[in-house]
């Protein structure tokens, strides 16, 4: 193992993982942040409450590596359990590890080097895109380092997450950052805009090391989306109309069709067992120009068909389309 030398009191990166319900993946996440070729970190996992084995599994990596720390908590959310770990975290960087996920050997040597090689607030790095037995390289370079260049772009081509970079931790102190209560996802997005808007030094680094795992079989996660999720999109994007408004930097017109566009997606992909036709319609009807601007293929012809009236005959529709190509591979 490489070891860097350290003069502060704690170690160099803190790395977090909130915890929930993941006792099937988590073992593989822990161990690849375990094996990994820089030695001066420390694994924050907080336990949001899981009422599986996951709680189990971290005590047992925190009785066998003094580097690994865990905080048993009632459930409140990713935002919750993501703040809970900064506020305990000691590292010089900080970096967000999802426990679905696994990470490269070499992730947080390189993403360090490149941190004090740059004297960066915040390294990006691109990333892979795992369903199934498929991966997909994503590059995440900003068009410019510019923190104003690279905020617009996070609404644009670029991925909102924390997992794929590396924050110098001081910068939730001096700019007086926390993860947004009551929210359960984009939470990563809105921390990463507001740290943005600082005039902070961003290093981009053209190496992928983070495996984002996505699911092709939908059986496999809980997904719903009904009147509840539907409210809390739009406090969602009511969150970041309000953050951005302070600058202009993103324009309004830019928030609403980013969030609109997710909002009809996943009404669409996950609200089969909520939405009638009628009420598709009657929600979504005034969307039918962004449809038509922002998306393309069939997720364009479905989605107009549901506006047009004809939900469940499209989900419908649709699901019979995946089943034949999963019979045909």
């Amino acid at each position: 193992m490489n070891c860097f030398t350290n003069n502060n009191m704690g170690p160099l990166i803190s790395v977090i993982i909130p915890v929930y319900n993941a006792e099937k993946t988590i073992r593989r996440t822990l161990d690849s942040i375990k094996e990994q070729t820089f030695y001066d970190f420390e694994v924050i996992m907080i336990d949001d409450g899981s009422t599986d084995t996951s709680g189990d599994i971290c005590d047992e990596y925190t009785r066998c590596d003094k580097r690994f720390k865990v905080k048993h908590k009632q459930n409140q959310g990713v935002g919750a359990a993501r703040q809970d770990g900064i506020d305990m975290s000691k590292g010089e960087y900080t970096i967000h590890i999802d426990p679905d996920d696994w990470v490269e050997q070499s992730m947080l040597k390189e993403l360090y080097l490149k941190a004090v090689e740059s004297n960066a607030d915040m390294v990006i790095c691109d990333f892979y895109e795992n369903i199934g037995n498929l991966q997909i390289y994503h590059k995440q370079q900003p068009s410019s380092l510019d923190s104003n260049t690279v905020l617009k772009e996070l609404f644009q081509q670029l991925h909102g997450s924390c997992w794929n970079k590396l924050v110098r931790r001081v910068c939730y102190n001096n700019f007086d950052i926390s993860f947004p209560s009551g929210i359960y996802y984009c939470e990563d997005l809105y921390v990463n805009a507001k740290i943005l808007m600082h005039s902070i030094k961003v290093a981009y680094l053209p190496k992928a090391y983070y495996h984002y795992v996505q699911y092709n079989n939908k059986s496999t996660l809980v997904r719903y989306y009904d009147g509840n999720t539907y409210n809390h999109d739009i406090k969602l994007k009511a969150l970041f109309l309000n953050l951005l408004s302070k600058s202009n930097i993103v324009q309004e017109e830019q928030i609403i069709e980013f969030f609109d566009k997710t909002i009809i997606f996943r009404a669409f992909e996950n609200g089969y067992n909520y939405y009638s036709s009628r009420l598709f319609k009657k929600r979504f009807s005034d969307f039918l120009p962004l449809v038509q601007k922002n998306f393309n293929g069939k997720e364009k012809f479905f989605l107009i068909l549901s506006i047009k009236g004809f939900y469940r005959q499209a989900r419908y529709i649709k699901m019979l389309l995946q089943k034949v190509k999963e019979l045909i591979r």
